[in-house]
């Protein structure tokens, strides 16, 4: 073990290190810092993220995109939105997020493939999600011209709190009826249903998925200890 570290102040030190972190860390890369064993640093990770969740701390410790990292608590939300919003004004308009709900829950996707669901060209939105890190290029489509492919990124995760894309929340939980969720269906996998639903009906449902309002808040979706 590093140091001066006993196992009575692993936990300590674990929270130390993830305190100064911007991104998931994972307990291989914890234990070999620690200089011990992963098995130590995985029962002290969840120890720890217990114990937070046991005392209502105002910070959680949670396992996201591989890795563990500190937020604060869902309950405080609200005012630190607002604290937040005092000095930070990035935002993601509504275009935008029904854009990543797109291309998270069909990735890999061109830019073609998200304005034929979106109905509009989206090359603006794409390219706002990629300057901030939440999609990137994964590819390119086997298909005249070759465009690019793209699917969200780890920071993707990390902002909603996701461990893995599967983690996703149905697309049909967001539908209100059956002919809602057939053109869905037929929309994002070009199925034969032609239901009798508007295309502003289903983009919503769509883009609710990943909790599209008017304006959101991009910092504010999971605050955690960072400058940025």
């Amino acid at each position: 073990m590093f140091e001066g570290l006993t196992q009575d102040n692993l936990k300590g030190a674990i929270e130390a290190m993830l305190f100064v972190t911007d991104e998931p860390v994972s307990a291989l890369v914890l234990a070999d810092m620690l200089e011990c064993d992963v098995a130590s640093v995985d029962g002290a990770l969840r120890e720890l993220a217990d114990e937070k969740a046991r005392f209502g701390a105002g910070v959680q410790l949670r396992e996201v995109a591989g890795g563990w990292r500190l937020y604060t608590h869902p309950a405080y939300h609200e005012l630190i939105e607002r604290y937040v919003l005092s000095w930070d004004t990035r935002k993601l308009s509504g275009a935008a997020m029904e854009t990543l709900a797109i291309v998270a829950y069909t990735q890999p996707v061109t830019r073609a493939g998200v304005a034929s669901v979106r109905g509009v060209n989206s090359d603006s939105s794409i390219n706002s999600l990629v300057e901030k890190g939440l999609v990137k290029e994964v590819g390119q489509a086997d298909a005249p011209g070759n465009p690019t492919l793209y699917g969200t990124t780890r920071v993707f995760l990390e902002k909603f709190g996701l461990r893995s894309v599967s983690d996703l929340t149905p697309l049909e939980a967001f539908a209100p009826d059956a002919e809602t969720r057939a053109l869905i269906a037929e929309r994002l996998h070009s199925t034969s249903a032609a239901p009798v639903v508007s295309e502003e009906e289903a983009n919503e449902a769509i883009a609710s998925a990943l909790g599209v309002v008017e304006k959101v808040d991009f910092d504010a979706l999971h605050f955690d200890f960072d400058d940025e």
